[in-house]
């Protein structure tokens, strides 16, 4: 298995590509226009949240701190007078002028099974920033795909940060190894569900007595298995050879 290997500059390249994107998509659509792949959204609230989003991770990466912030990151408030996309870019501003500057060694906490350094968070508002931009997209019947690179990598964080965090859409126990294969990127993952746990497996350093054949086998684009993983897309519009079953165990939330 080989992982995309990101770095600052990536996601900070990311981010500037995606970040105007989204913003173009806000302001086309009328402000009480629905978000469909988020049912109860409109796409005023998605850009209030993630300006929320934004507002809390500079505070978080900037701290200097690895203990938890007391607060959760919460929505933006609508300020009179102002349209939402500019609220969003104020927000999208300080936190690019934030990431500009930070050295990814830095100490700041995060909610992962991971060092607590700063590194983490412009790879988590990289890929934060494309799933809502493509769902700001969808909403005016304009959705592109993920760029590949970018989502192979996201498919990497969900495998490498979302699940072991615990942080799956659905509760439930799941046992047996899933393939995920990006039909665009040269790029598989194998994870072994155990229970409520996972392991991304290495494939390159597995011993040929290990037990590691897929019962479930995914082949998409890069975006597609991104998106699928986020629960935008079904994986019905995917290839899948198996035991479907094993796909709810690798759902994320968001």
């Amino acid at each position: 298995m080989s992982r995309m290997q990101g770095s600052k500059d990536f996601w900070i390249g990311a981010l500037r590509a995606e970040g105007p994107a989204f913003a173009a998509a806000v302001a086309e659509a009328p402000p009480e226009t629905p978000v469909l792949s988020r049912p109860g959204w409109t796409v005023t609230d998605l850009a209030l949240h993630l300006a929320g989003v934004y507002r809390w991770v500079r505070a978080v990466a900037g701290s200097g701190e690895t203990t938890a912030p007391p607060h959760r990151a919460q929505p933006v408030e609508p300020v009179p007078g102002s349209t939402v996309v500019a609220q969003w870019q104020e927000a999208y501003d300080e936190l690019m002028a934030l990431f500009d500057t930070l050295d990814p060694e830095a100490p700041a906490w995060n909610w992962a099974p991971q060092p607590k350094r700063a590194g983490f968070w412009p790879r988590r508002m990289a890929h934060e920033t494309a799933v809502h931009r493509w769902d700001a997209q969808l909403a005016i019947a304009a959705g592109e795909p993920v760029e590949a690179k970018l989502a192979a990598d996201g498919v990497s964080e969900v495998l490498d940060t979302w699940l072991p965090a615990g942080r799956r859409a659905a509760t439930g126990q799941w046992r047996g190894v899933v393939r995920l294969s990006a039909s665009d990127a040269a790029q598989e993952w194998y994870l072994r569900l155990r229970g409520e746990g996972v392991a991304l497996l290495d494939t390159g350093t597995i011993l040929d007595h290990d037990d590691h054949h897929a019962r479930v086998h995914v082949t998409g684009t890069a975006s597609d298995l991104l998106l699928a993983l986020w629960g935008r897309v079904s994986f019905d519009t995917l290839t899948v050879a198996g035991d479907r079953a094993l796909l709810d165990g690798v759902r994320t939330t968001g």
